[in-house]
Formats: C-alpha cells, structure tokens, sequence
C-alpha cells in the first residue's frame, strides 16, 4: 500500500485519524458523565465495571486481531470494528439500567480493539519506518485531543441534555469514517491461509482477563494478600506458561515468541510498558491535588490538565515531524524521558499551599515529555520487525502500553493509600478538639477518606451534621487531611518518577537501527546488500 498516490494516502488516513477519535473520544466522553448516568439507572455498586469490561474486551481483541490482520488485512477489521463500535454507541445510548451498560460497553470494547490495533498498523502499511514519524505523532495527537475536549464535553451533555446523547453525538463521524475506508482503502489479497491458533488465543485471554482483574481489584475490592486477588495472580502464571508451552508447538502461533529474541522488540516492549505506569502518576492523580488539597472544582482541574493536553499534541507532532526528516528516534526517546521524570520530581515536591500556576507550569514540562515520547516506540517496534508481523507487533505494543498502565494505576493507588493511612495515623489530633460523641463516629470516619476532600457538598454536609462543639475545630481537621492527603500524593509522583527513570535506563539499552525506505523486505534487502558492496 505504500506505492499508492499520496492524495490516496491522506485520505485513508484522514478516514483512520476520525475513527481513532470516534473511540477514543467515546473512551474519555464517559468519565465525567457517568456519575449523572448511574445516579439515574442506579446500579452504583456495579460503577466501575463500566470502565473495567472496556478495557478487558478492547485489550484482548488488540493482541489478537493483529495476528488476523496480518493474514486477511487490515481493512476487514477496522470496518467491522467501526461498525461493532456504533453499534455497542447506541445500545449504551439505550440502556435502562446499569447490567446493560456494562454488556454494551465490553461490546464497545471489542469493537474499540479492533479499531486501535488496525489503525496503528495502517500506519505501516501506507507509509515506510522512515516515513512514519509524523503520522505517528498525529496519532498521538488525535488521542490528546479526544482527552481535551472528551470529559469538557461529557460533562456539559449531561448537564444541559439527555445524557443519552454522551453516546450518540459522535456517530455521524463514525459513519464518515466507514464510508472512507470502504471506498478507499484498497482490499488486500489475504496471504497463504495459515491454522488460527484457537488454544494460544485462549490461554492469551486467560492470561491478561486474570492479570488485568487482579490488578485492578488488588487494594481495592480485595486486599493483596486476599484468597482472590492471589488466585487471580496464580491463574494468570499458570495460563502464561500454558500459552508459551503452545507456541513453542504451534504452526502459526497468535504472538511468535521468537520476536522477543529481537532486542528493539523487547527493549521497547518494556519501555512502553514502565511508561504506561509512569503516566498514570499525573493523569490519575492530578485532579486529587487540584480538587483535594487546592480545594478547586472539577471543571478547574480539567482545564489544568488541558493546558498538558496542549503541550503533549504539540511536543508529539513536533518529533514525529522530526524523526521522519532526520531518521533519529532513540535520542527522542531518551529526552522525552528525561524531561518527563523532571516535570513529576517537581510535582514531587508540591505543598499544600502551592499555587496553580506553578502547578500549570510543571505540568507543561510532563506534558512535553510525554508528547516527545508518543510517537517513539511504534516505530521502532515496526522498523525492527520483518512486514509480514507489523500486526501482532504493532498489537503487542498497545497490549504492553495497557498492561503498563493497569499495574501502574493500581500499584500507585495502593502507594497513596498505605501513605495517607500512615500520615493519617502519625498525625497528632487537632489541638483541643473535643471527642465526638459515639452517634458522629460514622460521620468522622468519612474524613479519614481523602475522596471526601473531592466532594465540596459532601464536605458540607458532614459540617452540618457536627455538634455546635465541633465545627470550630472541623477547618483544622481538614487542614490535617490536606497535608496527609498533599505528602501521599508526592510520594506517588516520586515512585512514578522512579518508573520513568528505569524506562530511560531500559532505553539505553534500545538498539538505533536505520529507518527502511521501504515496507518491501526483499527490497530493503537488496538495498543492504548494495551499501555493503
């Protein structure tokens, strides 16, 4: 596909961009909407499987669609992921309660997969390593803005119409880009029909649905150490041994384990992976700062977090734009980390009374590091590989990034919880304060959770409820649980720093290969051969 006519080229690409914001718009759109939603279907126990079932079914179907497409081709997938997604759109539009919801958003997720996996590998197709640097940081930059105007977005539907709306606005994009690809993304002769590798994609799924649970449960729903939680764990090493015994024996295996004997593969695979975790430190707990110990709204810490939406579009299409007029990408991937780690070292030392603007400023310089690092590891992962395997790299990339992400989520959250507890605990009592009496002990009890600094009417009415005796000593008691709250949340962007610091030591380690010419191996091949001579 990379000798087609260049106007053909933008065109697809304009059709795989709208796509990939139709999903990730959709992705982002709920975040903020569906407190409103539950509070009207109900189902508040079942919240956050809302979230959950999405990122299971849209990670299983990335990693396994792959291996599919590099044998039938991406078009097939990326339209009936296309469709599979509007569909999944207005069911969730149409649910009455919150079981419904969760069935149509893992059908949203299945579709979600299809659509991300393709999309990245499409890169790949129209266009050679040398070439991709660009559209890549695009790429990137379609997922920045979908997270600038999603929640924003999310939040004024359902505050001034239906909040069905959250998930049918955005379909007549998805229609634009289905017509596109149909028309114009050529159909590819499907190469020698090779076995489906039923068991491997089995055990695959077993592997990541047990791995991706136990770490979204583990401090949450279930302590660590708890009888699920380590058998979730436990499950997940015996089907990862299971699926890598099947491999070794397959004809056509769904993830060719000898691509990990490729140092760039793996190296990149991992870095993705600790970047992922690292992340999580801003994006996640950002808002806990700005809304918990800055006391702001929420509308307020969306727009600190857009001003690093901006700077990681901006940074992202910059070095995509680099990398493809200088053929360099390991000196990219090191600066971005860099100036990564430095942005969350100074969230690290954050006070309660620190301004916005300081705030604004360091997370500009996150931003920037994470826009520098976006396009990186795509391309190194798809220049190091033989084009016959673009889809299950390229797949195993965005596996690796989730997987990356989920461990990193959790395993942050539980940093900041066992910090806040211990803050918490060594904290002495506000000066003077009477004891409350026996009947206020569920309403305390509800200050020793730092969410509740997240809610200003719930805050409130747990002063109202407060004998007269106590409300002169409730500010100073907040005041306390800013500081824990403040301590606990710079211990996370420390650890997250210490990730993004071992993904650039990793990173040293990643091989700079020449960016080919072209997507034809026995071309490249020949090339190689008349450099040498």
């Amino acid at each position: 596909m990379e000798h087609l006519e260049n106007r053909q080229k933008v065109l697809i690409m304009i059709a795989i961009m709208s796509a990939m914001f139709f999903a990730a718009v959709n992705m982002t759109i709920v975040g903020t909407a569906l407190p409103k939603i539950v509070s009207q279907i109900g189902g508040m126990e079942y919240f956050d499987w809302v979230f959950t079932v999405y990122m299971l079914t849209s990670t299983i179907t990335a990693m396994l669609v792959g291996k599919l497409s590099d044998i039938y081709g991406r078009k097939i997938f990326i339209l009936i992921g296309i469709g599979i997604f509007m569909i999944g759109a207005f069911l969730c539009g149409t649910s009455d309660d919150i079981i419904q919801l969760i069935m149509y958003r893992g059908l949203q997720g299945f579709g979600g997969g299809m659509i991300m996996s393709s999309a990245f590998t499409t890169v790949g197709d129209l266009f050679s390593p040398r070439e991709r640097g660009r559209w890549q940081g695009l790429l990137g930059a379609v997922f920045g803005l979908s997270s600038l105007f999603g929640p924003t977005l999310g939040g004024y539907i359902v505050d001034n119409f239906d909040w069905h709306w959250i998930f049918w606005v955005f379909l007549p994009i998805g229609f634009f880009a289905f017509a596109l690809i149909l028309k114009l993304y050529p159909s590819q002769k499907a190469k020698e029909k090779e076995p489906i590798d039923f068991l491997g994609s089995i055990t695959l799924t077993i592997t990541i649905v047990s791995l991706l649970l136990g770490f979204t449960w583990a401090g949450d729903k279930f302590e660590w150490a708890s009888f699920q939680i380590i058998g979730l764990f436990s499950l997940t090493l015996i089907s990862l041994l299971a699926f890598i015994f099947i491999e070794l024996k397959v004809k056509s295996p769904v993830l060719p384990l000898y691509l990990f004997k490729n140092s760039v593969f793996t190296v990149s695979n991992i870095a993705g992976m600790l970047m992922g975790m690292g992340m999580f430190g801003t994006i996640m707990y950002v808002p806990f700062y700005v809304q918990g110990v800055q006391g702001e709204s929420a509308t307020v810490s969306g727009l600190v977090e857009m001003v690093m939406t901006i700077a990681m579009v901006s940074s992202s299409i910059l070095v995509g734009n680099l990398i493809t007029k200088t053929g360099k990408y390991k000196i990219f991937a090191l600066l971005g980390l860099i100036i990564m780690a430095i942005g969350l070292i100074m969230n690290s030392t954050l006070e309660v009374e620190s301004s916005l603007t300081r705030l604004i400023l360091q997370l500009i310089v996150v931003g920037i590091g994470l826009g520098v690092n976006m396009p990186v590891f795509n391309i190194t992962v798809q220049n190091a590989v033989s084009h016959k395997y673009l889809g299950v790299a390229t797949s195993a990339m965005q596996t690796f990034r989730q997987i990356g992400g989920t461990v990193g989520v959790a395993l942050l959250g539980s940093v900041m919880g066992n910090k806040m507890a211990n803050e918490l605990s060594s904290t002495t009592q506000v000066e003077n304060a009477p004891t409350p009496p026996p009947e206020m002990a569920e309403t305390m009890s509800q200050l020793q959770n730092p969410q509740v600094l997240m809610d200003s009417e719930k805050l409130e009415s747990i002063q109202s409820e407060l004998p007269a005796e106590m409300a002169p000593f409730f500010e100073q008691f907040i005041q306390v649980l800013k500081e824990a709250l403040n301590t606990s949340l710079t211990t996370v962007f420390t650890v997250s720093a210490g990730i993004i610091g071992l993904a650039f030591i990793v990173t040293l380690f990643l091989k700079e290969i020449p960016l080919r010419t072209t997507n034809n191996d026995e071309e490249e091949n020949q090339e190689v051969e008349v450099e040498r001579s």
